[in-house]
């Protein structure tokens, strides 16, 4: 665990580890919830489909390609929670395979059609 205090920025660093520099990583996706097992009941989406969801939420560029750093402001959980989890998706993609999804950045997914 980690402690921190209500509104304080709480920046994270994902580190792939592989001996291939020719890989990137993306942060797809972000969610808090206060239950360590379930990210679906109560959830709070920090990022969805590389899309910030909160406006705390920042990416930082780093000098190497298997590093991805970002920064949010800490909350507490519709004031019950003292406790929050987060639960990310990052995406590890070819360095400049422009059509990987790391390249695509923020996405909203189309919703479908619902007629025959």
């Amino acid at each position: 665990p980690y402690y921190i205090d209500l509104n304080q920025n709480l920046y994270l660093q994902a580190y792939l580890h592989s001996s291939d520099p020719n890989l990137i990583m993306f942060v797809d996706t972000c969610v808090a919830s206060p239950d360590p097992h379930d990210f679906h009941t109560l959830a709070y989406d920090l990022v969805e489909n590389g899309c910030a969801r909160d406006s705390s939420y920042v990416t930082y560029s780093s000098p190497y390609s298997h590093i991805a750093r970002f920064k949010f402001n800490s909350f507490e959980f519709l004031s019950r929670h003292s406790l929050v989890y987060l639960q990310c998706q990052l995406v590890v993609c070819r360095l400049q395979d422009y059509s990987s999804r790391c390249y695509q950045g923020c996405t909203s997914r189309a919703k479908r059609d619902t007629s025959s």
